[in-house]
């Protein structure tokens, strides 16, 4: 499979519109915090996004703590951000809601 193409800054601006909870850092990560009432769920929300990573052949930096995770997404192998970054967000989404 090829890899996804990085996407310029215009692109990168018109997607993270479209995300809620997501910032976009140094043009190069998308990066949010979710929050939950206490580790466990935090902790199960952490194997689903997991799940979803080895699905997609795509791995966030996951930081669990007690009633939080935070997730930094980039494509490292294109340096930077790609259509892949964000639809992983979007998965990240639905799978909060």
């Amino acid at each position: 499979m090829p890899l996804p193409q990085l996407l310029s800054r215009k692109e990168i601006e018109q997607n993270s519109s479209q995300l809620d909870n997501w910032s976009v850092l140094e043009n190069r990560y998308l990066v949010s915090v979710f929050e939950f009432p206490d580790f466990v769920n935090a902790l199960e929300f952490t194997v689903k996004v997991g799940l979803i990573a080895e699905e997609m052949q795509h791995h966030p930096e996951i930081n669990l703590s007690w009633g939080k995770v935070a997730l930094e997404i980039t494509t490292d192998d294109m340096g930077g951000l790609t259509e892949l970054d964000f639809l992983f967000a979007l998965k990240v989404n639905e799978l909060f809601e």
